[in-house]
This record gives structure tokens, sequence and C-alpha cells, in this order.
């Protein structure tokens, strides 16, 4: 089934299982029909209407900033089930797994990172046709990630390589992609699920969130894409796993080193831990994006300097004006410049508001933060929907979740006794 056809029978099984006919006022049908609304975007893309494409992404982006934005003053959130039974739910969800597996398995691959395995190659092979040092990085983030995330796509480059040699190489480039990209959504998918039996007391509704994941065109059109659907599963589990700073720490600051964006979303986290966990999240992230920096010694031998990694890994190249593609090949680069502005105090503004931060408030203003990269990302932006679409389909399902906050959820340790979190001993002794 190609795009095209996808997009209408997805839109119609989405409209069909999902919309509440009898209250078609309601915010949840508007967020379904803008989800629906994406697919355009992309097909303007695929089929050469870039201008065109890039500019109706930015426009449901722009909407969906809003509506995530707006829905902390939402506070009745009416159960809305699916039309569709548990078991239907169910079955219709395997289904469409067993559809999602074969469009990794059969579906070519998509470059995802090419400057990146270019200079991996040049380091281990040698420079290939004269031309030395060829690789720049070209999105932000940790380059080995992205060397994964292009690995099959490329043609190995040993010139010593026999045609045998050549072909197991690209067999274990393609099980390595193909793999990693299956155990991402599954992850993402496995993860939506526990989020509703576990957080939101339902695990219908985390079927249904999965189900909606599954059938959005977006998912099908990217689905062999690591880059996007890496980072968006390592989000999840960190909001599975909320109720344990120093695992939820690690995650976000896995997904921080892989990709660098996330990094923005450590005002809003440190103010949810604020009360209680946020020095045992602030050593989990702290740690991995530590031991990811360390890991660049091992590269920067054969490549560039080590300082010059770990600025690609934290994301300082990312604000240079040059090389931009997608949406900003249209337009002026120096506009990113105030986009950015306006992006650093949303994302500085979050940990202070709103004051009492519950789980709600974690999955819509996390999944603000990664969608308001994507208005000054550089790197074809507006494409990369996995980095906050599971967060965003779980703010649409969520019910009322202002009992969950840290304080209440995070368990206590002896260690941390304080109302910051600090170790106690550190606690100033009253006088």
């Amino acid at each position: 089934m190609n795009a095209t056809t996808w997009v209408y029978v997805s839109s119609l099984l989405i409209v069909g299982i999902y919309f509440k006919f009898h209250r078609f006022w309601s915010v949840r049908n508007l967020d379904l029909i803008a989800l629906m609304s994406f697919a355009p975007g992309f097909l303007l893309i695929t089929h050469a209407q870039q201008p065109a494409g890039y500019l109706w992404l930015f426009s449901l982006s722009g909407f969906f900033l809003v509506r995530l934005l707006l829905d902390q003053v939402m506070v009745r959130r009416p159960l809305l089930e699916p039309n569709l039974s548990a078991g239907g739910l169910t079955f219709t969800c395997f289904a469409l797994v067993l559809f999602l597996l074969a469009n990794v398995i059969t579906k070519p691959t998509v470059e995802g990172g090419r400057r990146s395995v270019e200079r991996w190659e040049d380091a281990f092979y040698g420079p290939t046709a004269g031309i030395p040092n060829r690789f720049v990085q070209h999105s932000p983030g940790y380059p080995p990630f992205f060397a994964l995330a292009d690995l099959s796509s490329r043609t190995p480059a040993s010139p010593a390589a026999g045609p045998t040699d050549l072909s197991r190489q690209r067999l274990l480039r393609n099980v390595a992609t193909r793999s990693t990209a299956i155990l991402g959504h599954l992850a993402i998918l496995i993860g939506l699920i526990l989020i509703g039996h576990r957080h939101f007391g339902s695990a219908r509704t985390g079927v249904a969130a999965a189900s909606l994941y599954l059938l959005l065109p977006y998912t099908a059109e990217f689905t062999g894409r690591i880059d996007h659907v890496i980072p968006g599963a390592l989000l999840v589990w960190a909001v599975v796993a909320y109720r344990r700073p120093l695992v939820a720490g690690m995650l976000v600051g896995l997904a921080a080193g892989a990709i660098y964006y996330p990094l923005f979303l450590l005002p809003l986290w440190c103010g949810f831990y604020w009360r209680r966990g946020l020095l045992r999240f602030l050593i989990g992230a702290a740690g991995v994006l530590a031991l990811l920096a360390a890991s660049l010694v091992w590269t920067s031998s054969k490549l560039h300097p080590f300082a010059d990694e770990v600025q690609t890994m934290f994301g300082l190249t990312s604000l240079s004006l040059a090389h931009a593609e997608g949406f900003w090949t249209r337009h002026d680069p120096a506009y990113r410049m105030p986009v950015m502005a306006a992006f650093f105090v949303l994302s500085v503004s979050l940990a202070l508001w709103p004051a009492q931060k519950n789980l709600g408030t974690l999955l819509s203003c996390s999944a603000a933060v990664l969608l308001g990269t994507q208005f000054w990302h550089a790197h074809y932006a507006g494409i990369y929907l996995d980095w906050y679409l599971p967060l965003l389909i779980l703010t649409i399902f969520r019910p009322n979740l202002e009992d969950r906050m840290a304080l209440t959820a995070v368990r206590e340790v002896r260690l941390f006794r304080n109302r910051w979190g600090w170790p106690a001993f550190l606690k100033r002794a009253p006088r």
C-alpha cells in the first residue's frame, strides 16, 4: 500500500475508532483532526513540494504548541473511551504491530546521518576517493548514534573487501539498523501501554494510545528511522519510570546525549522533582552524559579532537546559521535567532511555571519542549514527530493527574530526607 492510500485508510480507521460522534465539538475530536492533518504535509514533501509541505507542518506544529501549553488549564478530563471494545482494540493493535514489523523489514532504508558514517569509515578504512576528513556533523548529538542511524544505507567503504565480504557487511548493517528500529517502536508501544495501565489506571487507554501511534501515517512513513524513534522511546520510558528519579534521569540523559535537544527538558524535570528527588534525577542525567562524553575519547584520536566531538554532542554546532535544510532553505536563516531565543526563554520558564507540577504537566510540557525544537532545528525541521508524538498522544488520552506529584509519587530514601532532596548530612543544622 503506497503512502497516499494509507493516509486515506488510516484516517478512516482513526475516525471510526476514536472519533466521538455524540460530542462532536470536543477537544478530543479537534486533536484527532489535527493529528491526521500532519499527513498532507508529509505527502507534499514526498512529492517534491517541500516549501508547501514544511509550511504546512510548521503551521500544525504551532497549533499543537499552543494546545500543549494550554493543557494545564483543562481541568475537566472526561473519560472518552474508544469506540471499539477492549478485545477489538487489542486485536487491532496486535495486527498493526505485524504491519509495522513487515514495513521495517521490507522498506528501503533512508539516510539518517550520512556524513557521520562517512567520517567513521574514513577513520577505519582511510580517506575515500582522496578526500581527507570529509565529515561535517550533520545534526548535533552523539556521532556514533548517527552512524548507527545510517549504517544500512551506505555501501561498505573497505577497499580490500571482496564481493562476499561486501554482501556480508551489507547484511550485518541491515540487521543492525532494522533490529534497532523494531526494538525502538516496540519500546514505545510497551511504554504507552504501561503508562496507561500503571499511571492512568486503564490498560485499555494504553492500548488505545499505542494503536493510534501505529495508525498515524507518519509512523508508517518514517518507520525505519532510528534517529526518530530511539529518542522518543527513551523519553516514553522516562515517563514510565518517573517514580524513580535516578532511572528517569538516566533515560533523559541518554536521550539528550543521543540527539542533544532533550537537554532543554532539564529545567522542566528539575522543577517537577524540586520538592523530592531532584538530586537523584540530576545524578542520573549528569552521570550518563559524562559517560557518553568520555566514550568519545575512543574515536577522537582517529577523528577530530576530543573537544570538537564534545561540542558536537552538546549541540554547540547547532547554533550556526550555515547548512540549514528543510524549512530554512527557503527562508533567511537569520530569523532562526529570535525563534531560538523565544524557545530558550520557554524552556527555562517551565522550571517555574506551573508552580505545582504533576504527571500531566510533565507529559504536556515535555511534548511542548520537544515540539518547540522543530521551529529552529535546522536539519529538516518539522519532520521529527517521534521525538514528541508518543507524549502528545498520552496528553490527548490522559485523565486528571493532579494527584501524581513528585512529593506523593516519589519514594523518599533515607539519605534524602529534606524538602529539596539534598543529602540529609548537607542540610544546615538549626540553631
